[in-house]
């Protein structure tokens, strides 16, 4: 399990956040790879996330997600179509600059790694209705991820400078702000076994859009590896407020295939 699962935007680490880890099982002599399918159903909206990662020599990442938000019968209240999705495309590099989560137990020194995710949104023309700037953005950002073998216990913390909406899913920048925001990102695990373990992440957001307010978003996991090659993740999932539609939570599943 210390290749993580996969995040929702494509990245190798938990479900809200990344890890500073290589996606994959790749030593620095070989690769790792794999794919993945999320799907989060809150109140009002489903969120689908699914996409490829892999990892070149456990120094390496590079990722590609594609994201569907549904707003399934709630289009019509927000002057949408009836299941009019918010499409977007993500493509990602992350970089492991010093470290090594698992075999550097001998120091408190995390491994450390730095990315971006540049991402582009569907529908230019509604983007802009709704108070966005721009269509597309990057997003770059830091990790550090420390495994605690004796403990059990796998925490990881990102700092991630963003103008994206609900994710970019909403564009980037808006009329209220349109300057980066450094936002926090944390996460914590327990292993409780070597197939299971269980965790929670927490996620800050911008606030870029006068029509509504942007909240902070949250998870707690439990996810199973039943051999190197597959993990299946269910989790509760909460949003916060989406487009002036109360507190989106739900439940929220993953699997992902790799090596």
């Amino acid at each position: 399990m210390t290749g993580g699962v996969t995040q929702v935007e494509g990245a190798g680490g938990a479900g809200l956040t990344p890890w500073a880890t290589i996606t994959g099982y790749g030593t620095e002599n070989s690769y790792g790879a794999n794919v993945f399918y999320t799907e989060a159903q809150t109140r009002n909206f489903t969120l689908r996330s699914t996409g490829a990662a892999v990892g070149i020599k456990n120094r390496l990442e590079l990722s590609y997600a594609h994201q569907e938000f549904d707003t399934g019968d709630t289009g019509p209240v927000l002057g949408l179509r009836q299941g009019y999705k918010f499409k977007q495309d993500i493509i990602g590099a992350k970089l492991r600059i010093t470290g090594d989560a698992v075999y550097d137990q001998d120091s408190w020194v995390p491994q450390i790694a730095v990315g971006a995710q540049y991402k582009k949104a569907s529908d230019e023309g509604l983007l802009t209705a709704l108070g966005a700037k721009d269509d597309d953005g990057i997003d770059i950002y830091a990790s550090a991820t420390k495994v605690m073998l004796d403990k059990n216990l796998i925490v990881g913390a990102t700092l991630r400078g963003t103008k994206a909406n609900q994710l970019g899913l909403l564009g980037f920048g808006g009329d209220a702000n349109d300057d980066y925001q450094i936002e926090f990102e944390g996460s914590v695990a327990y292993m409780v076994s070597r197939k299971v373990v269980i965790g929670a992440d927490y996620r800050t957001k911008p606030n870029n859009l006068s029509f509504a307010e942007e909240q902070d978003a949250k998870a707690a996991y439990i996810a199973y590896f039943p051999n190197k090659h597959v993990s299946f993740t269910a989790a509760y999932a909460d949003l916060g407020d989406v487009a002036l539609q109360g507190k989106q939570d739900g439940l929220y599943g993953s699997i992902q295939l790799g090596f």
